[in-house]
């Protein structure tokens, strides 16, 4: 049988307690709808005394999604919110024309130890929407959409799918969507979509009849069936929408269209112009760049 898919495999990273698999962007694929981003961090156990310390970063150009299938992140913005997060929970960021933020354990966690486990994602805001003012959103988990059919309970994270719209604020069309397995469950990928993708996050999942192995990406082809079935009890992440409505470019922390929005961001944090974070007196700097190679004297 042809693969109606294209696969994708994670970049691993080790933090230091915990790893992080990078599926967007890829080489292969620089992003599925507006998703141009997909980090799976954990599963983990944080030993006593160890947590998470992402400091104060800036971003522009896109929307974050923070969401949890075990323990729990302190999120900071310079909107002044603050804001935990936990299992079910989504947090929705859209960074605009500027936003800043942290993600930290919570004291609590970070003393006792514990569970780390889950997903950020980044979705591309379209390009007249790029400079739009930043917002925060929360949405605890008994306020996402939740379904039953076929052996499959979803959760519609963002956007819209299976007759349902999650609360989140979206620019764009899409849809994100949490799927847990009963064993022979099955579920036809929502077909309004052109980009559509399926993230294995554990057991024995078929996609139009070939195996989509744990940790791995599936990417399936426009007009392509987009049958999924569970061969045991299995979780997974679906998630698509419109193609992009340009190119774009990432660099860092930093989403555009244009190159000179990235130039200029740049430049706004170098001189800390993006506005802090209540509370918070560290921030990470800009990543040093290549110099360019000096002319014989």
């Amino acid at each position: 049988m042809t693969a109606t898919f294209q696969l994708l495999q994670p970049h691993v990273k080790d933090l230091g307690g915990f790893t992080v698999k990078r599926l967007l962007p890829a080489a292969a694929c620089r992003a599925v709808g507006p998703f141009v981003f997909f980090d799976h961090m954990g599963p983990a156990n944080l030993a006593p005394g160890n947590g998470l310390d992402v400091r104060p970063h800036p971003h522009i150009g896109l929307a974050t999604v923070t969401y949890l299938f075990e323990g729990v992140i302190d999120h900071r913005d310079s909107l002044g919110s603050v804001q935990p997060i936990k299992p079910g929970d989504v947090n929705w960021m859209t960074a605009g024309r500027g936003i800043v933020h942290s993600e930290r354990s919570p004291a609590t966690l970070r003393q006792s130890g514990g569970p780390m486990h889950g997903l950020q994602t980044w979705v591309a805001l379209p390009r007249a929407h790029e400079e739009t003012e930043p917002f925060f959103m929360h949405h605890p988990a008994a306020s996402i959409p939740q379904i039953e059919q076929d052996g499959v309970q979803l959760r519609v994270i963002a956007g819209s799918a299976f007759g349902h719209t999650a609360p989140a604020r979206t620019f764009s069309p899409l849809f994100y969507v949490a799927a847990e397995f009963a064993p022979d469950g099955r579920l036809q990928m929502p077909s309004e979509y052109a980009e559509r993708a399926v993230y294995a996050l554990h057991g024995d999942l078929v996609l139009d009849g070939e195996p989509i192995p744990v940790g791995t990406m599936a990417v399936l082809q426009q007009g392509s069936a987009g049958e999924l079935v569970a061969r045991g009890a299995a979780r997974a992440m679906l998630l698509g929408g419109a193609p992009l409505d340009a190119e774009r470019i990432l660099w860092w922390n930093f989403v555009a269209s244009e190159r000179s929005a990235i130039e200029a961001a740049k430049e706004r944090w170098r001189n800390q112009q993006f506005g802090s974070v209540p509370g918070e007196t560290e921030w990470i700097p800009l990543p040093e760049e290549p110099k360019p190679p000096q002319p014989f004297s």
